[in-house]
């Protein structure tokens, strides 16, 4: 077996937060069902990086922790074209929290909110 890493994001709707990063160009690998036979788990792949969406229950039922209120992370997803995703989301109702702008260090970035509030940084070569 391949050792490998990679983030689990803690949300109220899974399938509404793994849909958001769907839209971010990740393709669905794998499904569980949760308790109440809405997803449960879903695992997400671009290229070579994973993400995994999961219900707010799970660290609680599985790590006896309790996640806290608010953005609980900032993801950062390169792009082909920041402008152009930027308005994409814009018209599935994402929340823009800073527009396109280039960097000192030469990359074009902006932010947005995921569905559930999380900071979500769209990145790409300046110029």
């Amino acid at each position: 077996m391949a050792l490998r890493a990679f983030p689990v994001l803690y949300a109220k709707d899974v399938d509404l937060v793994a849909g958001f990063y769907v839209r971010l160009g990740f393709e669905e690998h794998f499904r569980m069902p949760g308790e109440d036979g809405a997803a449960g788990f879903v695992g997400l792949r671009r290229d070579g990086a994973e993400l995994g969406v999961t219900t707010e229950a799970s660290p609680r039922i599985l790590a006896g922790v309790e996640p806290g209120p608010g953005p609980r992370h900032e993801l950062f997803v390169y792009v082909d074209d920041v402008d152009a995703t930027l308005t994409q989301l814009g018209e599935t109702g994402a929340t823009v929290l800073r527009e396109p702008a280039d960097m000192p260090w030469g990359e074009r970035l902006a932010f947005v909110r995921d569905p559930e509030g999380n900071v979500v940084t769209l990145a790409m070569p300046a110029g």
